[in-house]
Protein backbone atom coordinates (compact mmCIF):
# COMPACT_ATOMS: atom_id res chain seq x y z
CA UNK A 1 0.00 0.00 0.00
CA UNK A 2 2.65 2.90 0.69
CA UNK A 3 4.67 1.92 -1.77
CA UNK A 4 1.79 2.42 -4.43
CA UNK A 5 1.87 5.89 -2.52
CA UNK A 6 5.29 6.02 -3.14
CA UNK A 7 5.19 5.39 -6.80
CA UNK A 8 2.23 7.84 -6.79
CA UNK A 9 4.12 10.78 -5.53
CA UNK A 10 6.93 9.86 -7.95
CA UNK A 11 4.65 10.14 -10.62
CA UNK A 12 3.31 13.58 -9.10
CA UNK A 13 6.65 15.25 -8.83
CA UNK A 14 7.48 14.32 -11.98
CA UNK A 15 4.39 16.23 -13.23
CA UNK A 16 5.38 18.96 -11.10
CA UNK A 17 8.99 19.37 -13.01
CA UNK A 18 7.22 19.03 -16.55
CA UNK A 19 5.00 22.33 -15.48
CA UNK A 20 8.15 23.70 -13.81
CA UNK A 21 9.55 23.36 -17.66
CA UNK A 22 6.78 24.27 -19.40
CA UNK A 23 5.55 27.31 -17.39
CA UNK A 24 4.87 30.65 -19.32
CA UNK A 25 5.90 32.67 -16.27
CA UNK A 26 8.68 33.05 -13.47
CA UNK A 27 5.77 32.75 -10.85
CA UNK A 28 4.41 29.38 -12.17
CA UNK A 29 8.15 27.65 -12.50
CA UNK A 30 8.53 28.73 -8.60
CA UNK A 31 5.03 27.55 -7.82
CA UNK A 32 6.22 24.23 -9.64
CA UNK A 33 9.16 23.98 -7.45
CA UNK A 34 7.55 24.85 -4.55
CA UNK A 35 5.22 21.99 -5.28
CA UNK A 36 8.57 19.63 -6.47
CA UNK A 37 9.52 20.61 -2.74
CA UNK A 38 6.24 19.57 -0.61
CA UNK A 39 6.24 15.95 -2.83
CA UNK A 40 9.88 15.66 -1.83
CA UNK A 41 8.75 15.86 1.85
CA UNK A 42 5.88 13.42 1.42
CA UNK A 43 8.72 10.94 -0.06
CA UNK A 44 10.85 11.49 2.28
CA UNK A 45 8.62 10.60 5.36
CA UNK A 46 6.82 7.74 3.17
CA UNK A 47 10.51 6.35 3.07
CA UNK A 48 10.79 7.03 6.70
CA UNK A 49 7.96 4.69 7.27
CA UNK A 50 8.12 1.84 5.44
CA UNK A 51 11.96 1.38 6.81
CA UNK A 52 10.59 1.97 10.36
CA UNK A 53 13.22 5.25 10.69
CA UNK A 54 11.49 8.00 12.52
CA UNK A 55 14.12 10.28 12.38
CA UNK A 56 13.34 10.58 8.69
CA UNK A 57 10.23 12.71 9.41
CA UNK A 58 12.79 15.19 11.25
CA UNK A 59 14.85 15.47 8.54
CA UNK A 60 11.07 15.77 6.26
CA UNK A 61 10.33 19.16 8.68
CA UNK A 62 13.64 20.58 8.38
CA UNK A 63 13.50 20.08 4.30
CA UNK A 64 9.83 21.86 4.62
CA UNK A 65 11.08 24.93 6.41
CA UNK A 66 13.74 24.96 3.86
CA UNK A 67 11.65 24.47 1.34
CA UNK A 68 9.06 27.28 2.69
CA UNK A 69 11.96 29.90 3.36
CA UNK A 70 13.68 29.73 0.09
CA UNK A 71 10.28 30.24 -2.17
CA UNK A 72 9.48 33.31 -0.59
CA UNK A 73 13.24 34.72 -0.90
CA UNK A 74 13.25 33.61 -4.13
CA UNK A 75 9.86 35.51 -4.85
CA UNK A 76 10.66 38.56 -2.89
CA UNK A 77 13.95 38.74 -4.87
CA UNK A 78 11.86 38.56 -8.22
CA UNK A 79 8.94 41.32 -6.74
CA UNK A 80 11.74 44.20 -6.03
CA UNK A 81 15.18 42.69 -7.92
CA UNK A 82 16.80 42.69 -3.69
CA UNK A 83 16.28 40.78 -0.53
CA UNK A 84 17.65 43.93 1.78
CA UNK A 85 14.24 45.68 0.73
CA UNK A 86 11.36 45.87 3.12
CA UNK A 87 8.61 44.62 2.00
CA UNK A 88 4.80 47.13 2.43
CA UNK A 89 4.53 50.67 1.27
CA UNK A 90 7.63 52.64 0.31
Amino acid sequence: MFTAAMFAVLVAMLLALARGFAGPTVYDRILALNTFGTKTVLLIALYGFLTARPHFLDIALVYTLLNFISTIAVLKFFEYGDLGRRGGCD
